[in-house]
């Protein structure tokens, strides 16, 4: 009988098991999930679960898709961290080149992103070969999603196949700009949460908007500086500003960093921490940048602590005048 297994025409036996059909196409059931018709199938259940002729079959799992104050951690979900910078595992040359850059950031929350295994190849590399789960905090993402029933089926999907609860999620209005879909990510924000889902969400920069995800109970905003992956660092300081003022989840820059003053400046603002993925892996050495970003996301972190001087119209002398010569 024939099944369609991520998208292709599959042969199996009859009786065939999800277990028996992971094994025919050489997956390691503990580091996939399965997803039989639209319904994520539980672990536990792979070697009770008989497939039958026609059924669709999806196989996953993760691709490459901050201050080290201990004093000064960052709070998201109940988890406590203490890099503020997150950064992504995609746009990489190679896996090894995703380890080097992410160990250089200091990063402990990586963003991957959920998708079919490729059956042709099972024993082509995987993510989780070269950054170890245990290490790092996985936040599987829902990038490339254009509905809301899209994302809550991948984020489904990314728990069943590592467990995660604490996710991203992100809706997109279209292919050019990558500008959030709020319809749509507020529609999806709302399922997840109910399903038991601790909610990271892309968003614009506008602070009515980000005062109705906390209020839905979302763990964390993440409003744009610019578009994804376009570099041209924060746009808008001033409603990042006021969204920072009223909130009392954390408050992410996500998408548009360029370089590290962008990060810095973030920081600066008030921002917990910064998540950028184009920005290292696109320079000339991702490995250097991420050190700079790394700094940049310290620095900016410090002088936000320390509390900057005043802006001033006129020149005041850096040094007293009293007790002069002349």
């Amino acid at each position: 009988m024939n099944v369609i297994l991520n998208g292709e025409v599959k042969n199996i036996t009859p009786d065939c098991t999800v277990n028996d059909l992971l094994g025919q196409i050489a997956c390691d059931p503990d580091r996939v999930a399965v997803e039989l018709n639209l319904t994520v199938i539980p672990r536990d259940r792979f070697n009770s679960v008989h497939l039958q002729d026609g059924d669709q079959v999806e196989v996953v799992h993760f691709i490459g898709g901050g201050s080290d104050d201990i004093e000064d951690p960052l709070h998201i979900a109940g988890r406590t961290f203490h890099s503020r910078l997150l950064v992504g595992t995609g746009k990489y040359r190679d896996f090894d080149e995703t380890a080097r850059a992410v160990a250089a950031s200091g990063a402990e929350i990586v963003t991957v992103a959920v998708r079919r295994v490729n059956i042709s190849d099972p024993q082509a590399p995987m993510l989780t070969d070269h950054l170890d789960p245990k290490r790092y905090t996985y936040l599987p993402n829902t990038a490339g999603c254009y509905t809301a029933e899209d994302a809550v089926r991948t984020l489904r999907l990314a728990r069943a196949a590592g467990g995660w609860n604490l996710v991203k999620l992100e809706v997109l209005a279209d292919a050019k700009y990558l500008w959030p879909n709020t319809p749509e990510t507020l529609k999806a924000a709302e399922i997840l949460i109910k399903d038991g889902f601790e909610v990271m969400v892309y968003t614009t920069d506008d602070p009515y908007l980000c005062q109705q995800f906390e209020q839905m109970g979302c763990v964390a905003v993440m409003p744009l500086a610019a578009p994804i992956g376009s570099g041209l660092g924060i746009r808008n300081p001033f409603t990042l500003r006021i969204i920072i003022e009223q909130s009392h989840i954390p408050v992410l820059v996500d998408a548009g960093v360029g370089t590290a003053s962008d990060a810095a400046v973030a920081m600066e603002l008030g921002c917990d921490g910064v998540l950028m993925n184009t920005a290292i892996a696109e320079a000339k050495n991702p490995v250097q940048m991420a050190t700079a970003m790394k700094l940049a996301v310290q620095s900016g972190r410090l002088a936000w602590r320390a509390g900057r001087m005043p802006r001033k119209l006129y020149a005041s002398a850096s040094s007293p005048l009293d007790g002069t010569f002349f």
